[in-house]
């Protein structure tokens, strides 16, 4: 693990308000330490130095993650998250060693004025609080554009970059998604595991593929310069959504269905499909998720087993890292919103031994030195590492920021 880097204060968030008075204060769970260091690379001091090196010196870029800190004691989460002001884990951020991350936020949960989330105005609120405490601070800043991510880099900061899982929140309004632009949002799902306006999600019985609206609503996130995520779509919606966009697509956190078969995984079709229009996949890391019959005790290990098995399918330079963690019980938040996350249809039809968190890849802080870490560990060059850890996804950047 990194020290804090040089340009962090100390600033924690909503610094400027204060708690008890401005909004009801929590007990969070803690960003460093919350879980046993990972002691599965076993690097060498040579090793250990190139990664750390690595890690130093390069573009290093998540593409999903989900950077705020949740309630130690998750028997508050919904009281919480009804307050609408979810806790950036700048803490964690200064010891991760990322250059940019997307940050996904928590849309599907976000149950400020209904519990079925993916409300329009609960998302804007959600966004517009967020930024609002990123203003007070110099450390993590809002990235709109690739100079944004190179001017992170060159100062010693983080650029922090709104995304959204799913479009569902702008319903049939295909301005709104001009809207959320302007609100800061670059990067944006389809449809989460329920089918929207737009096409079918992923854990639906019938997969009608993308919708005339949904082309609409590709058509103009291409112009807009929305990147497009199809990780929680429906495969015919995957495959409709690569080939209606004029530009290439993120599958920003999955896995391969060839090695662990769920829903949740995407088939070889769509990654190669993705892959043949210049996109990425992301491998993802929330638990339960990138399994493999080799490691089916979910780890570090299990994860790249997946990013084996991308790269022998479509290449290297069609594979990143979006591993999908954040601050506190992951597990926790999926036993408390099972439903609305829809664990059950994604996962359930396979037996697998749930884990209290995956270990390697439990939190943003960690996530991508261990990956890192690995990829020295098993003799990968400093040229295939740049790519997959941040070259990849800024070759398709600058193609889809226009």
């Amino acid at each position: 693990m990194l020290e804090p880097a040089e340009r962090y204060t100390g600033y924690t968030a909503y610094d400027y308000l204060e708690p008890g008075v401005d909004y009801r204060e929590f007990a969070y769970a803690k960003q460093i330490g919350r879980v046993p260091k990972y002691q599965g690379l076993a690097l060498s001091d040579d090793q250990a130095e190139r990664a750390a090196r690595l890690l130093r010196e390069e573009t290093v870029i998540s593409l999903h993650e989900h950077v705020q800190v949740f309630p130690e004691d998750m028997g508050q989460l919904r009281d919480h998250i009804r307050q609408g002001r979810e806790p950036t884990g700048y803490e964690g951020l200064s010891r991760s060693g990322l250059t940019a991350v997307f940050d996904n936020g928590m849309d599907g949960t976000c149950c400020i004025s209904s519990d079925a989330g993916w409300k329009y105005q609960d998302v804007l609120f959600d966004l517009g609080v967020r930024m609002a405490d990123l203003a007070h601070q110099d450390y993590v800043i809002k990235g709109e554009t690739l100079k944004d991510i190179q001017y992170a880099k060159e100062t010693g900061r983080v650029a922090h970059i709104f995304a959204l899982e799913a479009a569902t929140p702008i319903e049939n309004e295909v301005d709104r998604l001009d809207v959320l632009y302007g609100f800061g949002v670059r990067q944006m799902g389809i449809a989460y595991s329920e089918a929207n306006y737009l096409g079918s999600g992923l854990k639906e019985r019938g997969d009608g593929g993308l919708t005339y609206f949904g082309e609409r609503a590709v058509a103009r996130m291409n112009k807009l310069g929305i990147a497009i995520d199809i990780s929680h779509s429906g495969d015919r919606t995957c495959v409709d959504v690569i080939k209606a966009s004029t530009k290439p697509v993120f599958i920003t956190h999955a896995g391969a269905r060839g090695l662990w078969p769920t829903n949740r995984m995407k088939t070889d079709e769509t990654i190669v499909e993705c892959a043949k229009r210049g996109g990425v996949i992301g491998i993802e890391a929330a638990p339960h998720t990138t399994l493999s019959p080799e490691h089916p005790r979910h780890s570090l290990e299990s994860v790249m087993d997946h990013f084996r098995y991308c790269v022998d399918l479509v290449g290297i330079e069609h594979v990143s890292f979006g591993p999908d963690t954040l601050y506190g019980d992951h597990v926790g938040l999926h036993h408390a919103f099972a439903s609305q996350l829809s664990i059950g249809q994604a996962h359930g039809h396979v037996d697998y031994e749930e884990v209290e968190y995956v270990d390697g890849v439990e939190n943003p802080t960690e996530a991508m030195a261990n990956i890192i870490g690995w990829l020295v560990k098993h003799d990968y060059s400093d040229d295939e590492i740049r790519l997959v850890v941040g070259g990849n996804t800024l070759r398709v950047l600058e193609e889809v920021w226009v």
